[in-house]
């Protein structure tokens, strides 16, 4: 999830956990506490592209982590705070629950975690998306309305609650809508007489209104988007795979794990002599219907170093253009 949403579950975890003894002295920690996972992101100033991306959402994010991490962050917050009458242990469980619960939420998105590294699976439920206005929001208001009650008090302990209960319910039922939107997408490939493989689902950006699914089929992978304010059949459109694009780079080091990373959902394309790998598990970089490129591409090229992988940079436009036709979209077919 964002940064502010895992400040915000950090800091009602550590509300949760020490807040009677160190008031708000428990949020801010936990709030550190919950970015510290994230900080993975740094790896990309270090290591190439392939490495990078592997490594996020890795090894910060497992329960190994947490457990060998939360001693140490305990007894630097003791040291710091050593005022209050919270001890080193109860500092090291606040540290140990904002380090773990902020893979368990990232668990629900698309990108997921390994959160039982240093075993490679991925554990990524996918009814959520990283950005969710609906699950952030809310818990927000409570945190905020906690923060400003005083220590130790009924009113404070209750809001805080109600912030984890309302977040979690909504966790909760962003599953069930997945379910009811995956019925829809399998449904329909039926009704069309589509014969496919695999069927893979995530709700689109910001809400849980609007879903999208890949569909892998023989030669090509179909795209197709449901909101639950539909009144059409759902329309998917078809991605050639172009797998054989790579050629003899398809055993190259690299590029066989850029493939893991994607889980086997990538197309290859090629635009004069550049040569582009498209990862599908996060879409399109809009809903239009004339919309050809995806969220997340990177381009393979030779130099002097051997094989290189890139990025392509997101443009600001691609963001405004995403949410104007996600209103639109979500609205209905």
């Amino acid at each position: 999830m964002d940064s502010l949403t895992q400040i915000v579950l950090g800091a009602a975890v550590g509300e949760a956990v020490l807040g009677k003894k160190v008031g708000n002295r428990a949020m801010l920690y936990g709030a550190i506490g919950g970015t510290i996972p994230d900080l993975d992101v740094l790896a990309r100033w270090f290591v190439d592209t392939v490495t990078a991306t592997e490594l996020h959402r890795g090894f910060s994010h497992s329960i190994f982590f947490s457990i060998l991490f939360a001693p140490i962050l305990g007894w630097l917050a003791w040291k710091l705070n050593q005022k209050f009458s919270a001890s080193s242990k109860d500092w090291t469980i606040l540290m140990f629950w904002a380090l773990f619960t902020h893979p368990v939420l990232d668990a629900f998105t698309t990108w997921g975690t390994q959160l039982f590294w240093p075993f490679k699976t991925r554990l990524a439920f996918q009814s959520i998306f990283v950005i969710d206005p609906l699950y952030t929001l809310p818990f927000l208001t409570f945190l905020i309305l906690a923060m400003r009650q005083k220590r130790g008090s009924t009113k404070r302990r209750v809001y805080n609650n109600l912030g984890l209960i309302t977040s979690s319910t909504y966790l909760c039922i962003t599953l069930i809508l997945k379910g009811i939107a995956f019925k829809q997408f399998v449904n329909s490939l039926h009704e069309m007489g589509i014969s496919y493989n695999d069927v893979d689902i995530r709700p689109a950006p910001f809400n849980t209104i609007l879903w999208t699914a890949n569909v892998d089929t023989e030669d090509a992978y179909l795209i197709g988007n449901y909101s639950f304010f539909d009144s059409k059949p759902i329309k998917f459109k078809s991605f050639q795979k172009h797998h054989d694009l790579l050629g003899s780079l398809a055993t190259n080091d690299k590029i066989m794990r850029l493939i893991g990373i994607t889980d086997g959902w990538y197309t290859m394309a090629q635009d004069k002599d550049k040569l582009f790998f498209n990862d599908l598990r996060f879409g399109l970089l809009s809903l239009r219907p004339d919309e050809n490129r995806f969220a997340f591409s990177y381009e393979i090229f030779g130099s002097d170093q051997g094989l290189e992988i890139r990025e392509n940079p997101k443009l600001r436009g691609d963001a405004i253009t995403l949410v104007k036709s996600l209103w639109y979209r979500i609205k209905g077919n």
